[in-house]
């Protein structure tokens, strides 16, 4: 009798096993149909951007149904414990493996879609699109087939040193990789299919415990990590032959280092901040006036480390003017307080013309001509060859906005560890709980209020130098062209509210997306509140949180930040000596 039951009981196992394998078989091979799919002609005309027509070799959207087909492909494999596989899937591969053969599908089908639309009809459809659409389909259907395999991430194999660096190394090559594809994508379409490949796959890792494993090593191997990033983001503008990519690059890094120091206020203070762009007007405006621009009422000309420490200057003193009679205020009263200030600095630079008040800005015209910089004879306003290689214009202010925003990365995660840091997230908390410990709460804000306005200053500097001209429209509260407050503080909150990664991605993310789809000018504001809707309610704590944030809103077991990362040393709590 137990001898039945325990062949009853172990049956279905095998079963459930074999009908398991057998799907993700199944998944793999669907993957693989999807891939050869792309050497097929979609169809028939050149009319549809990124030629379609060719038998033999992808173009345009079909490389990315190709990377979606090839990653569903390997995950089906690591599901199947291929060995040397097995590394990719720490958390399980079925969730992952769903959300890859979605995103094969999602970009495979919106190709098919936009080329009939764009051409009028399924007419203009050529077999190989018919094909490319079907097996598409085949491992989603499979992989939600599959029973979830999800579990708490084995702890890694220890690999050789030499291994794990090369792993972080190629990580971040990977990255660059996809960054520069991103950026240099050449019409709507193609960026729009390439959102949903990465959106995706990034999905996918997250799930699988990929980036959990990936963020151990980078936190066991910080110096190498460092470096590795820096080098990948310095040879982005040697990948590029023109300079239309990299001022988009050079915005971007402009944008995501105002917002690191917005999260200076609102990620590690906790204070509502709503004309912080302000701060980045006052900076970009004192370079214009002291650069040397021929509009300058100042007929000054500063070499460029004098013009930084100016503008520096200059934010630091607004924001301490500002933040003095305000930051004993609260919550939404910050907030309108904060808003009115961003309003009356751009109203009254385009007031100072002469004839409104004293001639100083010269009104809405603002200040143009502002010279290319001239840092130790090296002008950054004509191309140079840099080991061989010519750099363009703009590839030197990236660079040189690359050093801004790696010390701004610096001064953010040493404020943020100190004493001082943790105060702030006391205050954040709880400014209640935090007086009463003995922390002097204005203070702490208001240096917290000080920095961020001088972080901004800094990169209004750079920015003033990057446009040629300053203008007081440049600085809204909200508008079609970021960075402005209402992007600044999207930037922050989508990317993860007190990490240094955040909103950098988030910043990347506002910038590029309205800069690729243009058709979408009319609406952002629009879709990038639906975008926050979404985030709040399946992802409250941002992109890239960090542990503490997480673990407001998430079980312990649910977390994909490493349990050693987020958190910094010691900041439990804060003392009253430390305050």
């Amino acid at each position: 009798m137990s001898t039945e039951t325990t062949t009853r009981t172990i049956a279905p196992s095998g079963s459930t096993d074999k009908r398991g394998t057998a799907l993700r078989a199944l998944t793999a091979a669907g993957g693989i149909a999807t891939v050869a799919s792309t050497f097929l002609a979609w169809t028939w005309t050149a009319e549809f951007p990124g030629d379609l027509t060719v038998t033999g070799y992808p173009g345009g959207l079909q490389v990315l149904t190709l990377v979606a087909g090839l990653l569903t492909t390997v995950y089906a494999l690591a599901a199947l414990d291929i060995r040397g596989l097995r590394w990719l899937v720490p958390a399980g591969g079925t969730q992952a493996l769903r959300l890859l053969a979605l995103g094969g599908l999602t970009t495979t089908w919106f190709t098919v879609i936009a080329i009939s639309v764009e051409l009028g009809g399924l007419a203009n459809l050529e077999p190989g699109g018919y094909i490319a659409a079907l097996v598409s389909a085949v491992p989603v259907v499979t992989a939600f087939l599959l029973p979830d395999d999800a579990r708490a991430a084995a702890p890694a194999k220890e690999l050789p040193s030499w291994a794990e660096i090369l792993i972080i190394i190629a990580a971040f090559g990977v990255g660059m990789f996809a960054f520069t594809y991103g950026i240099a994508t050449a019409y709507a379409e193609l960026f729009t299919g390439y959102l949903f490949t990465v959106g995706f796959a990034v999905a996918a890792l997250l799930k699988a415990g990929v980036v959990a494993r990936l963020g151990r090593l980078t936190a066991k191997y910080r110096a190498v990590t460092l470096t590795a990033a820096f080098a990948a983001a310095a040879a982005f503008p040697f990948t590029q032959n023109n300079d239309q990519y990299t001022l988009v690059a050079v915005n971007i890094l402009i944008f995501a280092t105002v917002a690191l120091g917005l999260n200076v206020v609102v990620g590690l203070a906790g204070l509502l901040d709503l004309g912080y762009v302000a701060f980045l007007g006052v900076g970009a405006y004192t370079a214009a006036l002291v650069s040397g621009s021929t509009a300058s009422v100042l007929d000054i000309h500063f070499p460029f480390w004098a013009a930084v420490l100016a503008g520096a200057i200059a934010s630091l003193v607004f924001g301490v003017v500002i933040g003095a009679p305000t930051l004993r205020l609260r919550g939404d009263y910050l907030a309108i307080v904060t808003l009115g200030f961003g309003e009356i600095f751009r109203i009254a630079m385009g007031n100072l013309d002469g004839a409104s008040g004293p001639h100083i800005t010269n009104g809405p015209n603002g200040i143009p001509n502002i010279p290319d910089l001239v840092i130790f004879g090296y002008d950054f306003g004509e191309p140079h060859s840099i080991g061989g290689f010519e750099v363009a214009a703009f590839a030197n202010y990236f660079l040189l906005m690359l050093l801004v925003t790696a010390l701004v990365v610096l001064v953010f995660s040493r404020a943020g560890n100190s004493r001082i840091g943790r105060a702030w997230v006391a205050i954040r908390e709880d400014e209640t709980a935090a007086t009463a410990m003995g922390i002097n709460g204005f203070r702490v804000k208001l240096i917290a209020f000080a920095l961020g306005a001088t972080l901004a200053g800094v990169a209004g500097t750079v920015q003033a130098h990057v446009q040629y001209t300053v203008v007081p429209e440049m600085y809204q509260f909200a508008g079609p062209v970021p960075p402005n407050s209402a992007f600044l503080l999207a930037a922050v909150i989508l990317g993860g509210m007190g990490t240094v990664t955040g909103p950098l991605l988030g910043a990347s993310l506002l910038y590029l997306i309205p800069a690729k789809l243009q058709f979408l000018q009319d609406y952002q504001l629009l879709f990038f509140g639906i975008a926050l809707i979404l985030l709040m309610r399946y992802r409250p704590e941002g992109l890239i949180p960090d542990r503490r944030k997480q673990l407001e809103f998430h079980e312990t077991g649910q977390l994909d930040v490493p349990k050693d990362q987020g958190l910094p040393a010691g900041a439990v709590g804060v003392t009253k000596a430390e305050a």
